[in-house]
Parts: C-alpha cells; structure tokens; sequence
C-alpha cells in the first residue's frame, strides 16, 4: 500500500468521489485517526449502499432505515470492507464530514484535523481479521505522511462523540488493533 506523493491518495485502491467534503482550516495538521463502523442497512454487509449514502445517491425507497439517514451529507476518507477491500471517497488532505459533533482533547470540531476510516461493520458483530490488517497498515502508511499523528491518536468514533455515537462498539478489539501497531 502506497500513498500518492502529496499524501491524498492512497494507489491502486478504488475511488469513489464524494461530494461531502472541502478544505481543511488553514495551518491545520492532520493529527488524528477516527475508527467508524458502517453497515447499511444495520447489521447487513456487502452491496453498494454505502458507496450511495456517501455520493448522495441513496434511495430512501429502498430500505424503511434509508428514509432515516438518506438525506445526510456523510463521508469518510476511506472504507475497509468486510473481505478487506479498500475504497477511498476523500483525498486525506481535505476534510471528510464523518466525525460531526465531536471533540478531542478539548479541540472541537474533529474534521478539521482527522482522518476517518469506516470499517464495514456493525457495534455487535466482531470485525474480520484481514480488517485489522488493513486498518494497522493504512494507520502506519498515514503516520508516515502525517507525522502528527501520535500512538494515542487513534480513537472510535464514540470516543470523541460520546453519548451520540457508538461506533465501532463493544465488538471491536482494541487491543488487538495496538498490538499490530507495535
């Protein structure tokens, strides 16, 4: 896995464009790596859904969930399906709209200075081993790139979202993500 030369591309991965994106704030470093986990419709896999909800395509019709959610204006910097395919929506140099309302070590507004990757995956459902390979390469790749991004600077969405957000939940193994980090 390599990274394009300016850092906002990984190569050789599929790319989706998403629309749900703009610039990082100005003298803004990317200094933090937020895990999500994404399934749509909840707790199902595969399917091109999510690819839809992130280009602004998604069919409220098609699933009673999707009136819910279709007319978000979502996004994520990278997606880590279930058999470990990676699909890239958002160049990491500018922002994805993934974290919301959100706050880390009392900086607010975590798109600014984050980079989001959704795991296909739900709160409940372990994550697939070949999704911890994937995630504890492209985590190492982008500490190269940005080397703003420190040990700790890895968190769960619910982390920096808590009482709004769960993801990527109890099912995910954190001390098995540090482990292939070291």
């Amino acid at each position: 896995m390599r990274l394009t030369v300016d850092g906002a591309w990984l190569k050789g991965v599929r790319r989706v464009m998403s629309p749900n994106c703009d610039d990082r704030p100005a003298d803004c470093d990317v200094s933090l790596i937020v895990v999500h986990g994404i399934s749509l419709p909840p707790g199902e896999f595969g399917g091109g859904w999510i690819d839809d909800l992130f280009t602004n395509r998604l069919d409220p019709a098609a699933h009673p969930y999707f009136e819910e959610i279709a007319g978000l204006c979502v996004s994520s910097h990278v997606l880590i399906r279930r058999n470990g395919e990676l699909i890239q929506y958002v160049p990491f140099t500018r922002r994805a709209w993934h974290a919301g309302q959100s706050c880390y070590q009392a900086r607010e507004c975590c798109n600014d200075f984050a980079i989001g990757i959704e795991l296909e995956g739900h709160d409940e459902v372990p994550y697939e081993t070949v999704q911890y390979r994937r995630l504890a390469t492209l985590i190492r790749l982008l500490r190269t790139h940005f080397p703003q991004i420190g040990d700790a600077a890895v968190v769960g969405h619910s982390d920096i979202a808590p009482g709004r957000k769960t993801d990527p939940g109890p099912a995910f193994d954190w001390d098995r993500l540090r482990s292939l980090l070291a």
